[in-house]
């Protein structure tokens, strides 16, 4: 008996990586300055407020450095503190200031906008509805900006998901007008769901649409390739909202794994292995070396 030699034949893969995958320009501005102030300042205390970015590979590298990342605010500073990309309330901005410190604002430039747009609503008179996650960094800050500009403090809102909307319907009926803005890592499906159900029921409704152009152009891109592929790869923190933002809206297209490392992928071997088309893409605190050693593992992975 002769063996069809085709049964023998190791299955080719295709391992695509998205374009857009990877430091966003904020974050990028952000760990690259923060790089540069220690080296330009050796003998200076240097720290963060918070994580600079959602990602404990860049946080050990900067401590290796011998960058501190404060959990909180000493009552005396001391040298340079750095507002992370997130952004900060303006009261921690004069508690920083008061306490001593040297400030450097490492806010991302579309996170200021979404704060911007935020306070100008409360301050006209909107109920203010916030679309994103109430305890990441960059909605509390949003959220205490807006509240302390309000005239009325009880108009502000965080909404995680539409159910949290339905439950103070009477409350948005109320309203004399409505003002939404979201968390810059948002999805547009998300934006939609949101103007659809509210466009039913409010006086006057006024939309700012504060999704960042980068989150917007990964997102697109990676539904795309979740098209043509029967398994996504998405890698980057667990705690990086526009990284589980990404898994969320692929999961529902195609086969999708979230990993933090290269090391987890041992736990999806058997579901690595049988795929043919893989697609990978990161999210906007995802190191290059953290991608480039996923992207060597998957490769090896017969």
């Amino acid at each position: 008996m002769t063996l069809n030699e085709s049964w023998f034949k190791t299955i080719e893969k295709s391992i695509k990586l998205a374009k857009n995958a990877g430091f966003c320009y904020g974050v990028k501005r952000a760990v690259d300055t923060t790089k540069k102030i220690k080296k330009n300042n050796p003998d200076k205390n240097v720290s963060i407020l918070g994580e600079l970015i959602h990602n404990s590979h860049v946080t050990s590298e900067l401590e290796r450095l011998g960058i501190k990342t404060l959990s909180t605010l000493p009552d005396k500073g001391e040298g340079i503190c750095i507002i992370r990309s997130h952004g900060e309330s303006d009261d921690v901005f004069e508690q920083i200031n008061r306490i001593g410190f040297e400030l450097l604002d490492l806010t991302c430039f579309d996170v200021k906008k979404v704060q911007l747009k935020a306070v100008e609503l409360a301050r006209d008179g909107y109920f203010v509805i916030i679309l994103g996650k109430k305890e990441h960094p960059e909605v509390k800050a949003i959220y205490n900006n807006a509240k302390s500009q309000a005239k009325n403090k009880e108009n502000i809102f965080v909404a995680p998901n539409l159910n949290s909307l339905i439950e103070i319907e009477d409350k948005i009926k109320s309203a004399s007008k409505v003002g939404v803005v979201l968390q810059t890592t948002q999805t547009i499906e998300y934006l939609f769901e949101v103007v659809n159900y509210l466009s039913q029921i409010c006086k006057i409704l006024k939309v700012q649409n504060t999704i960042c152009p980068s989150t917007t152009l990964r997102q697109q891109e990676a539904k795309k390739l979740a098209a043509q592929s029967d398994l996504m790869v998405v890698v980057g923190s667990k705690k990086s909202a526009n990284t589980t933002h990404l898994a969320e809206i692929l999961e529902k297209i195609t086969k999708t794994i979230h990993i933090e490392n290269v090391d987890e992928l041992d736990k999806y071997i058997d579901i690595i292995k049988p795929a043919k088309n893989i697609g990978v893409t990161a999210g906007a605190s995802t190191p290059d070396l953290i991608i480039n050693e996923v992207m060597t593992r998957l490769e090896n992975i017969k």
